[in-house]
């Protein structure tokens, strides 16, 4: 597949918190014809999203945080959505568990990994690794809400996890990242869908 595309140009547009570059490439199509194509492409790095389980209780641990490109399409942007956070050098198993004492206030058992999927792959180049893990309501290690210095202003909700399957299926959790992470749980408790 290497062979059908060749980078022509790479153009900084942005190097500031992410890298937003535009390729110009040549691409050989399946029929033989070459194309010449133009694509901005968004690099801030990888991540690592955890949803946490509270199975005597049957909880789940989400966050609801302001999100800019949420706030221009729906006028709201508040966001439900699984605790995550960027890689930063980390691996993704402790990126998940230090996200979710910073962002939960909660320290994580049983970290299990689920997948990694690319999150927007026709303009972002982050691939984000997927966990769930089991956590205890009554032993938490702090309140949450994230990092005021880095822009976090984050709401800590905690809510039966048939709840947050209903607002999966209503549309009212969108994230894509929480969405599949809720998925994952349903299958592994062997629940049936709503």
């Amino acid at each position: 597949m290497k062979r059908r595309v060749t980078i022509e140009t790479v153009e900084p547009l942005s190097h500031r918190w992410a890298k937003l570059d535009r390729y110009t490439i040549r691409y050989t199509r399946s029929d033989g014809r070459e194309d010449v194509l133009m694509r901005e492409v968004h690099d801030h790095g990888h991540g690592a999203a955890v949803l946490p389980y509270d199975a005597k209780r049957g909880t789940v641990l989400l966050v609801r945080q302001f999100r800019v490109p949420a706030f221009l399409h729906d006028g709201d942007g508040f966001i439900i959505e699984a605790c995550a956070g960027l890689l930063d050098g980390d691996d993704p198993a402790h990126c998940a568990k230090r996200e979710a004492e910073e962002e939960l206030g909660v320290h994580l058992a049983s970290l299990r990994f689920m997948t990694t999927v690319y999150s927007s792959p026709g303009a972002v180049t982050e691939r984000i690794s997927l966990f769930i893990a089991d956590y205890d309501h009554d032993a938490r290690i702090g309140v949450g809400g994230g990092h005021a210095h880095e822009g976090e202003d984050i709401e800590v909700l905690e809510m039966p996890f048939d709840g947050m399957r209903r607002m999966v299926q209503e549309g009212r959790i969108a994230d894509a990242k929480t969405v599949l992470l809720s998925l994952f749980l349903e299958r592994e408790l062997g629940l049936p869908p709503l």
